[in-house]
């Protein structure tokens, strides 16, 4: 599909343009990237980074902004921004001393944790996972709300499957554990 022809364009074909323009130096379409970008970056973000996903948002836009000409495959963007994502919302708040709760509209994407409710559930779960460790919280990000596979989360998170899958066993059991109380 090439965007022509009345075919609706995939908004990673869109990226795709926009890398391809930002990396020859092209200052608007690398403001248009951003822009396009921010949203999915945000959405990673909050629940990893809780109170300080705006840091974290605000680190993963410059380090999308000072690698993009690097990336190789402009059809890879969204993927080589998750995983940016990701590491930058896990070191910010790994900088954090004191965990804190998450935004109740991403939580109620997690899905197969707990049923859906009203908001009173909403902080029920927020409360939960403020007091998983980040590891904890990143790893359940990359299953339940980008619904990555093991293979794919460990490449994001930089480390081995089997870590991804020990990791969010537990972290699945603490959930469920911490909301039965």
């Amino acid at each position: 599909m090439d965007g022509s022809g009345g075919e609706e364009q995939r908004p990673w074909d869109a990226a795709a343009a926009l890398v391809r323009a930002a990396r020859t130096g092209d200052v608007l379409a690398m403001d248009e990237l951003l822009t396009l970008v921010t949203p999915y970056v945000t959405r990673l973000c909050r629940p990893i980074a809780l109170s300080d996903s705006e840091d974290a948002v605000q680190e993963t836009l410059v380090a999308i902004f000072l690698g993009v000409r690097g990336l190789r495959d402009p059809q890879a963007f969204y993927g080589w921004a998750r995983t940016i994502t990701v590491r930058e919302a896990v070191r910010v708040a790994r900088r954090t001393a004191v965990e804190r709760a998450v935004d109740p509209d991403d939580l109620a994407r997690l899905r197969g944790l707990v049923p859906h409710g009203d908001g009173e559930l909403s902080v029920q779960v927020r409360d939960v996972l403020a007091r998983m460790p980040v590891h904890h919280r990143a790893v359940l990000v990359l299953r339940e709300l980008e619904g990555l596979d093991e293979r794919n989360a460990a490449e994001v998170l930089a480390i081995a499957p089997g870590t991804v899958k020990s990791r969010l066993h537990r972290a699945r059991s603490a959930f469920r554990k911490a909301w039965q109380r």
